[in-house]
């Protein structure tokens, strides 16, 4: 009774610092709310043409980036730059642009969502972070091995693959993401993959 009672008195915790988290951040990004139901439609891809157009897009600002060549530092000033105006602007210029400050039930709904979501990947990050430390000083030598394993194949990958050919890569992939989520499409290719690997395991014990 006890232990029933001290799990739902955690839970309830948890709930209500998640609700006071998501309440904290949607307050915060209040005024890139229409910027982000926008994005939020692009990145689930509510139409046909949106993930060419997120393709085409990223492709063209990386086409740039491979003309102007620009140093790393130079790059980084230039993007911090372009977030500091975006942060600046975007809550003036977002409202006129997208019409009235009046949201509807659903896109308010939405925007939570949206914000909730945020808030549950910040916390699976941290948990993760947290795990990673704890296996450290619970298992050093994995912990070690582990790191030097992954870093190495990282290292590898960078030194065979252009970087900036890499970064474009992981941002398509980052990106197109959602919508293959929404769509089903990476439940798919791992039902697939799991299908295939489930063939060859029972082949194995049929030659053993």
């Amino acid at each position: 009774g006890n232990t029933s009672g001290t799990m739902a008195e955690g839970d309830n915790r948890s709930t209500n610092l998640l609700a006071a988290e998501t309440a904290s951040l949607e307050e915060q990004l209040q005024g890139w709310g229409e910027v982000m139901l926008m994005a939020d439609k692009v990145l689930r891809w509510e139409r046909a043409w949106f993930p060419p157009a997120i393709m085409g897009v990223v492709s063209l600002v990386f086409l740039t980036i491979y003309y102007l060549d620009p140093s790393v530092l130079s790059g980084v000033s230039c993007f911090v730059m372009f977030l500091c105006l975006a942060d600046y602007l975007v809550p003036i210029l977002a409202p006129r642009i997208f019409g009235s400050n009046k949201w509807t039930t659903e896109q308010q709904q939405r925007f939570h969502e949206i914000c909730s979501n945020l808030v549950k990947t910040r916390r699976r990050t941290v948990g993760w972070w947290k795990r990673l430390f704890t296996l450290k000083e619970e298992k050093p030598k994995m912990y070690f091995m582990t790191m030097i394993v992954s870093l190495a194949a990282v290292a590898w990958v960078g030194q065979q693959v252009h970087n900036l050919l890499l970064t474009y890569l992981i941002v398509t992939f980052l990106l197109l993401l959602p919508g293959l989520n929404q769509h089903g499409i990476i439940l798919k290719y791992i039902g697939m993959a799991k299908r295939e690997i489930n063939k060859l395991l029972k082949q194995k014990e049929k030659k053993n």
